[in-house]
């Protein structure tokens, strides 16, 4: 059963966090808020948290996991970036997108798409999500709390709790979350794709 950590929005508790993030370590999955709905979030390289990820969503093994950062300097560790492609994630970070980028070698093998070897990336723009980052040191991998037959995130801390408590570790509830999913940006071929229209705006990605 999964503890519930209620924390304040614009100040969330560092204890709460501390506390969060060592479940993290430990091995387990945690849902938070972001600007773009709850996710699912689970250590680097914690196997076992992708599939349980993979189980409760029943996804397949071509979906794109992503990972998300605390901020833009991180993504260079993890994806590769031509000069075009690091300005125009760049000047939209942070913000409601995913990007699908090629993996560099530190990229955790075990998100990697199994023939593209492509991983999601993003920096969200909202407190405890970030505070969340910044405590645990470290990115998420992480996917979009959207459970099967939906369309949309699942946006309510409570709510994740009590339908989906028993299957978590932890979740983390500051009363604030986006309502519709990132836009996803898939930037790792040669022409630019959105694969996915949400909260992010698409023009500058369309031209």
């Amino acid at each position: 059963m999964a503890r519930y950590f209620d924390v304040h929005p614009d100040n969330p508790q560092p204890r709460a966090l501390a506390q969060v993030a060592e479940i993290l370590r430990g091995g387990g999955l945690v849902a938070y808020p972001t600007d773009s709905g709850y996710a699912l979030g689970c250590g680097l390289g914690n196997r076992e948290g992708l599939e349980r990820i993979r189980s409760l969503r029943r996804l397949d093994d071509k979906h794109h996991f992503t990972l998300v950062c605390s901020e833009f300097a991180q993504l260079g560790q993890y994806v590769q970036m031509n000069n075009d492609v690091f300005r125009a994630v760049k000047a939209a970070t942070p913000g409601a997108y995913t990007f699908i980028l090629t993996a560099t070698r530190e990229a955790p093998k075990v998100m990697l798409h199994p023939k593209k070897r492509t991983v999601g990336v993003r920096v969200p723009r909202h407190t405890t999500a970030l505070a969340l980052l910044h405590t645990l040191g470290e990115p998420l991998m992480s996917s979009t709390l959207i459970l099967p037959g939906e369309t949309e995130p699942m946006t309510d801390g409570w709510q994740v709790n009590d339908e989906l408590g028993a299957q978590l570790d932890a979740v983390l509830d500051s009363g604030d979350c986006g309502l519709e999913p990132t836009t996803i940006v898939d930037l790792s071929g040669d022409e630019v794709e959105i694969t996915r229209y949400g909260a992010g705006d698409p023009e500058p990605f369309e031209a």
